[in-house]
């Protein structure tokens, strides 16, 4: 299978996870969703990814996105593993970790790069809207723990640029001015934004953020 890219409709798949099995399109629909690859249990920058991001739930919450892992190691495996993250880190694991020991969900989103490993994946994250279609893919080598701040950040700009006609500059963060996209000409950008904006070009044009 060729490698998905943005804008395409995340594969559907029915797996089996550590909080019951699950049909992927189904267990996401109306919601924004995370789906992150671990290259394979018991391993140490994994426990404290599953660790982070269990202790971020309320974060994803608030921002209405459903998380999911997944590892190509079974589910009795996973089950083990569950112990070991709330020994290490500290808190239970509070959304579903998928099992993948066919590679199935690996293969459907080219999380196995053979370069790198023929056998494990890599540290893949889709990030896919309520359209079930994706709208980021970061992939880091399994050495490299994520930086769960930037998806946070990312999400949030994914979906403000989803709801208005704006784009967020290099290193923004919520709050921060945004751009009003050049597609929208001034006059149009007067009736949506009517308290103004900063040119700096005619192209770039700063506004605070809205609401």
């Amino acid at each position: 299978m060729s490698a998905l890219l943005l804008g395409d409709l995340a594969p559907d798949f029915e797996v089996d996870t550590t909080s019951g099995p699950l049909r992927f399109h189904e267990a996401i629909d109306g919601h924004w969703a995370v789906l992150f690859s671990h290259p394979k249990d018991f391993t140490p920058v994994c426990t404290t990814e599953l660790g982070m991001t269990a202790r971020l739930k309320d974060e994803f919450d608030k921002r209405g996105v459903k998380v999911f892992g997944v590892s190509v190691d079974p589910i009795e495996d996973h089950h083990a593993w569950i112990g070991d993250i709330a020994e290490t880190q500290g808190v239970a694991l509070n959304f579903p970790l998928i099992a993948d020991p066919a590679r199935t969900v690996a293969s459907l989103y080219g999380m196995i790069h053979p370069n790198a490993s023929d056998t494990f994946t890599v540290r893949s994250l889709f990030v896919i809207g309520p359209d079930k279609k994706i709208k980021l893919k970061i992939e880091y080598p399994a050495s490299t723990g994520r930086n769960f701040d930037e998806v946070l950040r990312v999400i949030d700009s994914l979906q403000l640029t989803a709801k208005h006609q704006v784009a967020t500059p290099a290193n923004w963060t919520s709050g921060d001015d945004v751009i009003i996209v050049p597609s929208l000409n001034d006059e149009a950008a007067k009736a949506k934004f009517p308290d103004g904006w900063k040119t700096l070009k005619p192209y770039l044009r700063l506004v605070p953020q809205p609401k």
